[in-house]
């Protein structure tokens, strides 16, 4: 180890030596290269995105310490075509014989080639150019900080600055900020010509962002602007505009106080060439005008209208909407006052409807009917086509099929019974083929499934009983009505799926949606149960070894004295009914008898009807916000109405004991789940994102378990990246099934993401979580839930991610590992699966959460 220190020494040195030399590589020789800002104010160490944001001039940016862009960029030459042309020209026979090879025209076009200057292009345009200290920035951002703190109350604030070298061409640049003591709104008065616009004024004084004894704060004063524009616009003040408010601020600097005067001048108008005053009026909609495919003025071509409830409609065709359709999307009304709040629901319920494009809403002056005051809203609307057909062809690869073509078909009808309905009818088809599967004929197309769709939309509740009064058109509701068939062949057991739902939907403020499901229903019916134990195959190896044991049959088994498919479940019943010497209180008939409940529980054909209740809540104000918080919560309840027909049918038990309907036994169960997702922005495009999810769905009545479809996994993607879909627990089972599920669900994950460069991003990931039974016919305590002591099952993934943003989605691969393994013993738990070769790899498409 004596003999090793001074070679680590060395080497470090070494390696220290040139990355102090190559970092400033390409920095002039007059020049400093940024390494750090430092902003202090008052003698304290800033650290504030907004402040840090008014920096003219920023360090180039780093990898885990390391200036990775910088670094590419230094690894471009600066003139390589010009290089190449020395090279070329250093010996006087090198053009000619090189042009004996190619020609004289690709000699010059070398230059321009990758190996020549394109790889230095792409380092440059990849990397990032030193950020040399400049002086004239430097009083660029001192003037910003003054006039950052100045907006903040301190008129007196005082900056330095001063660079500081750091190392050879570095340096280090200081911000000293001396903000002095600030200054606070000492009185407020107003000044406003217009008699309505003070008397509004007065009616919202007491809600203004302005109060006696705060401390200034220019921020302030912009939010108390955009209040009162607002009101004004919202209470009849057609001709109002933001830079109608303005302010007259005294400040007195021995008292650091203050005062505040409201200056609110009447409305400017241009007559001829002077400018002349004019109180601002407060106007009322005199005329409501409704263009429903007429995007132009011209009255000429109109050849059909109607009045209807104080709206005019108009079309140069028959019209093809019931006036109710579309005046009941229309808040403007006749006799209101003007308001910008009306044109905005307007604008969204219209384009609620589906059926027209963005409605364009005019206003103009009435000066024909007599009086004043008084405008006339035109609104124009454009329609989409009634018909519409999409098409789109995609070709897949899964862990089902090798290879796989989908393809679909979309129709589209819109305005069906001339009250803005929508009718999309959509038929989809796949084909694949996957070498997994039993395939005799050697069919290279083994695996298919088609399906239809047909989604009926009505811009409004459809509901027998009026519920205008619960939920208003404000709300924006809608009924949809959808119903689909699918039918999968070589595909797990084969299925046939329908589906059929009535759910209402509505908003009953800006960032909050509730969605209810008055019924759901869905009928599974599988076609080939025989193929059971292809599917999943892990029932049937556990089911093989204990059989090589306690098998006294041979007609269960084949030549090789393995189980056949038949003779498994013959096996399984000569366990349960004792035929064979195992007896009810040992482990391994346990094991069986759950291998043979399962297997029945999912080769039944389920029948599903449902209703559901979601409330979900988004503050994200658009793309780019990054410190948002999104809130889900559903309950569910699955049997209750089913089972009041099936007593009145008083059909016969079946085979477990359970009511049917139509010889179909159903579920029944009530279910409630919550999902939370909570973003932080860290500034310089890092974010801290965290979600927690809680899920349980207990059976009750004609059911003792949940079926497949409504129960929860674990693993995956978008969940603990640690283990693949369906791979983890229950609890401490170790996923010993092909999938598992369960009943109860409790998962956490939170995420730190950052830029590594460009488009490119990174994230560290823990993910916690795992699934267990409870309430259910499942009794193997390592699958249920026992309390407070089975948290000690919640397993824990970690991991790396790395994802490239394409604008419009996001490619993502995570590398995923099990950090804790609850199928372990206690002292084998933590980190004995971290390991490069144990790498669980998730792609998927946007992120996770």
């Amino acid at each position: 180890m004596k003999k090793l220190f001074p070679k680590i020494t060395l080497i470090f040195l070494t390696g220290t030596i040139f990355y102090s030399c190559s970092i400033v590589k390409k920095v002039p020789e007059d020049g400093q290269l940024l390494t750090k800002n430092i902003i202090l104010a008052n003698d304290t160490i800033v650290k504030n995105e907004r402040i840090e944001n008014l920096l003219s001039q920023k360090p180039n940016g780093k990898l885990l310490g390391f200036p990775l862009r910088l670094g590419l960029y230094n690894l471009a030459k600066d003139n390589p075509d010009s290089l190449y042309y020395d090279w070329l020209n250093r010996k006087p026979n090198r053009r000619e014989n090189l042009a004996k090879l190619i020609s004289n025209k690709q000699v010059d076009r070398l230059s321009q080639s990758f190996l020549v200057s394109g790889l230095s292009r792409f380092l440059k345009k990849t990397g990032e150019a030193p950020v040399i200290i400049n002086k004239i920035k430097i009083n660029s951002t001192k003037n910003k900080l003054k006039g950052y703190y100045e907006n903040q109350g301190f008129f007196n604030t005082e900056i330095s600055a001063k660079i500081d070298s750091v190392g050879v061409k570095k340096a280090k640049v200081t911000y000293n900020i001396i903000t002095g003591e600030p200054s606070y709104i000492d009185s407020i008065s107003r000044r406003i010509e217009t008699p309505e616009i003070d008397s509004l004024f007065t009616n919202i004084q007491s809600s203004s962002f302005l109060k006696s004894g705060d401390k200034f704060n220019g921020n302030n004063f912009d939010l108390e602007r955009a209040r009162l524009t607002n009101y004004f616009r919202n209470n009849g003040v057609y001709h109002f505009q933001i830079n109608h408010v303005r302010y007259d601020i005294i400040t007195n600097e021995r008292d650091k106080k203050v005062d505040v005067v409201y200056d609110i001048e009447d409305r400017k108008i241009k007559r001829e060439d002077t400018l002349a005053k004019t109180p601002f009026k407060i106007y009322k909609i005199n005329q409501v005008n409704i263009y429903t495919n007429n995007n132009s003025r011209e009255t000429n071509k109109i050849t059909d209208s109607v009045s209807y409830n104080n709206y005019n409609i108009y079309s140069n065709g028959k019209l093809n909407y019931k006036p109710k359709a579309i005046t009941d999307a229309i808040f403007i009304e006749k006799g209101k006052l003007f308001s910008d709040l009306d044109r905005s629901l307007t604008s969204r319920s219209l384009s609620n409807l589906k059926v027209f494009n963005f409605p364009n809403i005019e206003y103009i002056e009435d000066t024909l009917s007599g009086g004043s005051n008084k405008l006339i809203a035109n609104i124009y609307l454009s329609p989409l086509k009634k018909k519409n057909l999409n098409a789109s062809i995609d070709f897949t690869h899964s862990n089902i099929q090798d290879f796989g073509i989908t393809g679909n078909l979309s129709l589209t009808f819109r305005n069906l019974f001339r009250r803005a309905e929508t009718l999309e009818i959509t038929t989809r088809g796949n084909i694949g083929s996957s070498k997994d599967l039993a395939n005799p004929n050697d069919t290279f197309f083994n695996i298919s499934e088609y399906g239809v769709d047909a989604k009926l939309t009505f811009p409004r509740i459809f509901f027998p009983i009026n519920t205008t009064r619960l939920i208003k058109k404000e709300m924006l509701p809608t009924t949809q009505m959808s119903f689909g068939l699918t039918n999968q062949k070589n595909i797990g057991l084969d299925k046939e799926n329908f589906t059929g739902i009535i759910n209402y939907n509505w908003l009953p403020k800006d960032n909050t949606t509730i969605r209810f499901d008055l019924i759901n229903i869905q009928f599974v019916r599988n076609l080939n149960i025989d193929n059971y134990f292809n599917v999943y195959n892990s029932s049937y190896n556990r089911l093989n070894n204990l059989a090589q044991i306690y098998n006294t049959n041979p007609n269960n088994l084949d030549e090789y004295g393995d189980l056949t498919f038949p003779g498994a479940i013959t096996f399984i019943d000569e366990v349960v009914n004792n035929q064979t010497a195992l007896t009810s209180d040992q482990q391994d008939y346990q094991s069986i008898r759950s291998i043979g409940e399962r297997r029945k529980r999912l080769i039944e054909n389920n029948l599903i009807v449902s209703s559901a209740f979601t409330f979900s809540k988004n503050t994200r104000k658009g793309f780019l916000d990054n410190t948002f918080y999104a809130f889900k919560a559903k309950l569910e309840t699955a049997g209750n109405a089913i089972s009041l027909l099936a007593k009145r049918k008083n059909e016969p038990l079946n085979d477990n004991g359970n009511n049917t309907v139509f010889g179909i036994e159903y579920a029944q169960y009530v279910k409630g789940e919550f999902d939370l997702i909570k973003h932080w922005s860290l500034g310089k495009k890092n974010i801290i994102a965290f979600r927690t999810f809680g899920g349980l769905a207990v059976p009750y009545g004609n059911a003792n378990s949940i079926p497949f479809s409504r129960s929860y996994f674990a693993g995956g993607s978008n969940d603990n990246r640690g283990w693949q879909a369906y791979s983890l627990g229950p609890g401490s089972s170790g996923g010993i099934n092909d999938f598992n599920e369960a009943n109860l669900k409790i998962a956490a994950s939170v995420e730190y993401r950052f830029n590594i460069f460009g488009k490119v991003n990174g994230a560290l990931f823990a993910d916690a979580g795992n699934i267990w039974n409870i309430f259910d016919n499942v009794e193997d305590k390592s699958y249920t839930f026992n309390g407070i002591k089975s948290l000690q099952d919640i397993a824990l993934g970690t991991g790396i991610g790395f994802r490239y943003d394409f604008d419009f989605f996001v490619f993502r691969i995570d590398l995923g590992y099990k950090t804790y393994n609850p199928a372990k013993e206690m002292s084998q738990r933590w980190f004995r699966d971290i390991n490069f070769s144990r790498t669980v790899l998730n792609f998927g498409i946007n992120y996770p959460f």
